[in-house]
């Protein structure tokens, strides 16, 4: 007859399987896929790389800008955002999940106890207290549990990326509604001085139909003039009022809660200083978090794959039950178990094939969208990087349009007091005049926004190195 084997000896069974469960993981490692990377950018004409340190790679990018009354509403977006809030929240979910799936390591312990009292048969009453502890774990024998934890953590990576993302778009959002409105106040102050130039036209009408040298009909031109810039003037506050809005709501206060003083819009737009190529793979959050996308769903092709495996489960079961005290339970009806389950699929039609395929496919399907992401990357910054040599080219062109413009107005005015122009001539050249000085601002903002954008499109302050770490 064999010798009972002791629950000491049985745990020790478990012990191996622990060995055991850490020699396979299932499925294939990550290797970060290569994407098409340029050497240089086309548009680097008139642009140099910039220093590994530029001011802008701190976070507060914005700073370039030098702007005050910019940085104190920037600074108010990842304070009071709703949305990048939801976002922070999504963040902390993915981290939940990474403590689910590792929870998953570990073995199962429940403690079962009762108390009873009653009187048995000669009419003793007695009080039976019982306990039991039982624990159950399947260990990761093929690395299922690890995969899953891989995905999660790079799901988790992903995550706070898309928030960093989020928080990057919400900024430059604010950074162009600020900019656009003080394209509208700049507009605002041109259409002012336009009436004040009209008011001394009309004057100058009215001075001549006195005198006999016009007629009526230049005075009420020159006066419709007047009211059309005006009415234009007005409406400016229109879209003054729209971009104020959209700030607040950029900063998650209500419109009726924010005002912002009226200012002009800058001439000059900061030099955005430039790196290689390759580090916009590191700099750019929505890369990353495509890049981390491609590691979550490449270990789901190991877990799927794990599925082709059998799982075995270990139990345990100690306890006993006896009359009140703990001496007397632990010394009364000792109670044991240990036991192993073996579990694997025979035939389930197809189904784990299937699911392998599916993840196989996913995982494709990521690192096209991570290529396609790259790419739209590079694309974003070429196409800042020619608005901006383009549009300071056509800026200086329209400097010397409003001048001219401006020469022509006056020369119209004096030939038309000598009597020697008509007053149709004064108008042509002070309309040309406006349209010059509007589209001037207009490119000036232009410029302004395409600066903002290609801060954006480098990763703006943002780096690969603050994504959490894995154990984290």
């Amino acid at each position: 007859m064999g010798r009972t084997q002791g629950p000491g000896r049985g745990w020790g069974m478990v012990g191996v399987a622990l060995t055991v469960s850490g020699c396979a993981v299932v499925g294939p490692d990550y290797v970060k896929p290569a994407a098409i990377v340029p050497a240089q950018y086309k548009e680097i004409k008139g642009w140099k790389f910039g220093r590994p340190r530029d001011e802008y790679e701190k976070g507060a990018w914005w700073e370039v800008f030098h702007d005050p009354e910019l940085s104190t509403l920037e600074a108010q977006v990842a304070i009071s955002n709703q949305t990048l809030k939801a976002d922070e929240a999504n963040y902390r979910e993915a981290q939940a999940l990474i403590a689910q799936a590792r929870a998953q390591l570990f073995p199962t312990l429940t403690l079962n106890a009762s108390i009873e009292r009653g009187n048995n048969a000669s009419g003793l009453v007695l009080t039976t207290l019982s306990g039991q502890a039982n624990a159950s774990w399947t260990p990761d024998l093929w690395g299922k549990v690890r995969r899953t934890i891989e995905g999660q953590a790079a799901g988790a990576q992903a995550s706070a990326a898309d928030l960093a993302n989020a928080k990057l778009s919400a900024q430059s959002a604010l950074a162009t509604a600020y900019y656009q409105l003080r394209e509208t106040d700049s507009l605002h102050d041109l259409l002012d001085n336009t009436v004040k130039q009209y008011k001394r036209a009309l004057d100058i009408t009215q001075n001549q139909y006195q005198a006999g040298t016009a007629a009526r009909s230049d005075v009420i031109t020159a006066q419709a003039l007047v009211l059309a810039a005006q009415a234009q003037e007005i409406n400016t506050e229109v879209a003054r009022g729209q971009f104020e809005h959209a700030i607040a709501v950029l900063i998650g206060r209500p419109p009726a809660g924010l005002s912002i003083r009226h200012g002009a819009l800058t001439h000059d737009p900061p030099h955005i200083p430039l790196r290689l190529p390759s580090t916009l793979l590191e700099r750019r959050p929505d890369i990353a978090a495509a890049e981390r996308t491609m590691q979550q769903q490449n270990a789901q092709i190991g877990v799927a794959i794990a599925a082709y495996y059998p799982d075995i489960t270990l139990t345990g079961l100690i306890g006993g039950a006896g009359t009140l005290g703990v001496k007397s339970i632990a010394g009364a009806n000792p109670v044991w178990s240990i036991a192993a389950s073996f579990a694997q699929t025979l035939f389930n039609g197809g189904l784990t094939d299937a699911q392998v395929a599916a993840a196989r496919a996913t995982y494709e399907a990521s690192v096209a969208t991570y290529r396609q992401t790259v790419l739209a990357a590079f694309g974003q910054v070429e196409d800042q990087l020619v608005a901006i040599r383009v549009l300071a080219s056509e800026e200086s062109v329209q400097v010397e349009a409003v001048k001219a413009a401006e020469q022509a107005v006056q020369i119209a005015l004096n030939e038309y007091r000598a009597g020697t122009q008509n007053f149709t001539t004064v108008v042509t050249a002070e309309a040309t005049a406006l349209s010059d000085e509007e589209s001037l601002l207009s490119t000036r903002e232009q410029r302004v926004e395409a600066a903002v954008a290609l801060v954006v499109a480098l990763g703006g302050g943002w780096t690969e190195a603050q994504l959490p770490a894995e154990t984290q």
